[in-house]
């Protein structure tokens, strides 16, 4: 397992899933935010929820919703704190672990994804919606209007290695 498998875990018992499906609210406690923020990078995560539609198919669970967050970080132009809204939609399917190992061409779903392994005949509810917003993060999360500049030296059309060069050709190790 990994490490954010244990920071957020909200399992769910397919057997617990009604004929009807199932419509599951969580929200992370501040210490799972915090944990979670560190292990992501960022500044703070002062929200963190998501919604969750679960409706059993067979042997299959499949699990549609979203996952909200507010999540604080640096801009990496200016470094200035700057915090950013995350919406990330969650679509997927889990499947007991014989089920996954199978083709799935064989299972007749064309070219999809595979299903998730069902563990323990359950799901975790807190390590999906933790998937979604690490994969939802924006890596170099940027401030409105925010450019990299060029430096100084090639705005006068300076060159910050021309002395290494001309003495690599001085020595006769470059090619003119």
């Amino acid at each position: 397992m990994n490490k954010t498998s244990h920071l957020w875990s909200v399992p769910v018992a397919v057997e617990d899933i009604p004929d009807t499906g199932l419509h599951m609210e969580i929200e992370a406690p501040l210490a799972t935010r915090a944990a979670l923020a560190e292990l992501a990078g960022l500044r703070n995560l002062p929200e963190l929820s998501a919604v969750f539609d679960l409706t059993r198919q067979g042997a299959e669970v499949h699990v549609s919703g979203q996952v909200h967050a507010r999540v604080g970080q640096n801009c990496v132009v200016t470094l200035e704190p700057l915090e950013s809204t995350l919406a990330e939609t969650i679509d997927l399917k889990f499947a007991p672990c014989q089920a996954t190992v199978a083709s799935p061409r064989k299972r007749g779903r064309g070219n999809d994804e595979p299903p998730e392994p069902l563990v323990g005949g359950s799901l975790d509810l807190g390590a999906v919606a933790t998937e979604f917003l690490i994969l939802g993060i924006d890596p170099y999360p940027r401030k409105a209007g925010a450019e990299f500049a060029s430096s100084k030296a090639e705005e006068r059309g300076e060159r910050p290695f021309a002395a290494l060069e001309a003495l690599k050709n001085r020595l006769g190790g470059g090619k003119s």
